[in-house]
């Protein structure tokens, strides 16, 4: 059974001893089976993730959904259900700081996607126009300063009913408040090949880092940063002489398609975690994770190690450091 026909249960909220056996206990007496379970603790802050099987529960889904909200209120935690009824048209938020280049690639091909993109979340308000014109509705919770309120983040998305959010540039760092409550949701772009030059400034550190290829990468977020499952990821070359804008010019448009990339695959169903990192499932698509298959004609197939030498043969001829 696939995870999309399975109900989802996310509980947030302070650590604390017997909260996992109240929530399980809760839903063995209203005969739900648990099919995966997944917890973790950051800063002081817990998370479990439950995909579930309620075909067979002894209660209809308003009723799940109030008991369990009683009690992550006894509890003081925050309680989700996502039942699987409830995703046939997903939503999507897109956050942003103020570069345009993300944002405009997607809404221009918003059409496409198997999803609405339903807000566009902002930390500064200067693309609230681009947002505009596409008829989206625009939301700044941000300060003057560009630090945004996680709060006002949180109610936002609660308000739009958010299935993915999609990181589109937005220079701020989530906590684990928001992560954890849409693990394996929220997708970004980071302008680099990471796991190399993490963090801020990216192109700034491979330039400084004398690279002759460079490039972006789409991966999930999670509490480490620019840690998460990799997704796609593009490459340009850098010439000798290029400075750091120019290697931001021929970025952009690279991360607007590996981001856009990963989005789509996120919203076919076509990706899935496994330990820490992507695996692509059977899909019909043609999908481009990293370079266009053409460049395989221009990398050389040989030599490589284990052509036997003649009159060689039993010896060691190299040895490999896999």
């Amino acid at each position: 059974m696939s995870s999309r026909e399975l109900t989802e249960i996310t509980v947030v909220g302070n650590d604390d001893t017997g909260l996992v056996a109240r929530v399980t206990t809760l839903l063995f007496e209203r005969g739900i089976n648990i099919e995966d379970v997944d917890q973790a603790v950051r800063d002081g802050t817990f998370r479990m993730t439950m995909l579930v099987e309620t075909s067979e529960m002894t209660v209809d889904e308003h009723q799940l959904r109030c008991d369990l909200s009683a009690l992550g209120d006894d509890l003081g935690v925050d309680v989700r259900v996502r039942f699987p009824s409830e995703r046939d048209t997903r939503q999507v938020a897109v956050l942003v700081t103020k570069e345009s280049h993300c944002l405009q690639r997607l809404l221009d091909t918003r059409s496409d996607l198997d999803a609405e993109i339903g807000v566009v979340i902002g930390n500064h308000d200067d693309l609230e126009p681009v947002a505009e014109r596409h008829g989206i509705p625009f939301h700044d919770v941000g300060d003057e300063n560009g630090s945004h309120d996680e709060e006002q983040l949180l109610s936002v998305l609660d308000d739009y009913d958010i299935d993915l959010l999609v990181l589109a540039r937005f220079m701020r760092i989530l906590s684990p408040e928001v992560v954890f409550r849409y693990e394996g949701r929220i997708i970004n772009i980071h302008p680099s090949l990471l796991p190399a030059f993490p963090g801020a400034k990216a192109y700034r550190q491979a330039k400084e880092a004398g690279v002759r290829v460079a490039g972006v990468t789409a991966h999930y977020v999670t509490t480490d940063l620019d840690q998460g499952p990799i997704v796609t990821q593009r490459v340009f070359n850098v010439p000798d002489d290029a400075a750091v804008a120019e290697m931001r010019e021929r970025g952009q448009p690279l991360e607007a398609d590996a981001l856009l990339e990963a989005v789509r695959l996120h919203l076919n169903d076509d990706v899935s975690i496994r330990r820490g990192r992507t695996e692509l499932g059977d899909s019909e698509t043609e999908y481009n994770l990293g370079m266009p298959s053409e460049l395989d004609e221009e990398t050389p197939d040989s030599p490589v190690d284990g052509n036997v030498v003649s009159g060689m043969v039993g010896e060691s001829v190299g040895k490999s450091d896999d």
